[in-house]
């Protein structure tokens, strides 16, 4: 049972929710094919992971260029024997590409609303389509995306990334339809604040970093920033056996946050 002996691709987990994934996954007794554009960052997950007694290798990738997932798809299945898990993790935020504060309509350049939108929706996609071929050939054969809780929420300065994630959640449910009749499952996953880089780069951009985190987890019933490994978890859920009657579902690991309209300090929990 479980997610042992499957082979796993996971975009952009050099760092974050994907290198905890990765990690995750061969602890579980899955093969693991890190990718990203950080090359040093990636290999010494790969590296950690074989280390530790697990199964990983890294192949270099940046998912907006066909060509390299194309070769990220054939090297995971030479490395392999194939692939059965997809996970489309790599991202971007716009406070990645200009200052927090300019993330709004009227600041915010076009080549960002882009970029944001063809990493985060397009690249998936691409993703999805280069991986199809091998998933087609897997007993247990699953795609895994990132959504977002701004996949169903708004927030401040997030108009390009609640764009992407809104997106990305439509395209799992689109994509569970298409590849129902070929057995291929289809889910993805809906965080608030994980305490990874991208976070903490965003709320080092406050004026007030200590008063803009407490802000964040305010109104999540667990009162703290979510770990990347409990994402990882998850992740390793949904590719799993015990998950094989899930299937175009965005479920939320958000502590709670959007179960309500309010802020722990209501419920004596500041």
């Amino acid at each position: 049972m479980g997610i042992e002996g499957l082979r796993f691709v996971i975009t952009g987990s050099a760092t974050g929710i994907g290198a905890a994934t990765a990690r995750v996954a061969a602890s579980k007794g899955a093969k693991v094919m890190v990718s990203d554009l950080s090359d040093e960052q990636g290999q010494a997950v790969a590296d950690e992971i074989n280390a530790s007694g697990g199964t990983a290798a890294y192949q270099h990738c940046d998912v907006t260029d066909t060509g390299q997932v194309e070769a990220l798809m054939t090297a995971a299945a030479e490395a392999f024997g194939g692939i059965d898990v997809l996970h489309n993790n790599a991202g971007i935020h716009e406070s990645g590409l200009a200052p927090a504060d300019q993330c709004n309509l009227e600041q915010m350049s076009l080549d960002v609303f882009r970029k944001v939108v063809e990493v985060n929706a397009v690249a998936p996609w691409i993703c999805s389509k280069a991986a199809l071929p091998y998933l087609k050939e897997s007993d247990w054969p699953s795609i895994v995306n990132a959504a977002s809780t701004g996949a169903q929420a708004a927030y401040p300065n997030n108009s390009a990334y609640g764009t992407s994630k809104g997106g990305i959640r439509l395209q799992t449910q689109n994509l569970a339809v298409d590849l129902a009749p070929l057995g291929i499952r289809v889910n993805c996953y809906g965080p608030t604040a994980i305490a990874t880089d991208m976070v903490t780069d965003f709320v080092k951009q406050a004026d007030d970093p200590a008063a803009f985190e407490k802000a964040l987890v305010n109104t999540s019933l667990i009162p703290r920033l979510g770990l990347p490994s409990e994402v990882g978890e998850l992740v390793c859920f949904l590719a799993g056996r015990e998950a094989g009657f899930i299937n175009g579902a965005y479920i939320l690991i958000d502590g709670g946050s959007l179960a309500w309209r309010g802020t722990v300090d209501q419920l004596g929990m500041e």
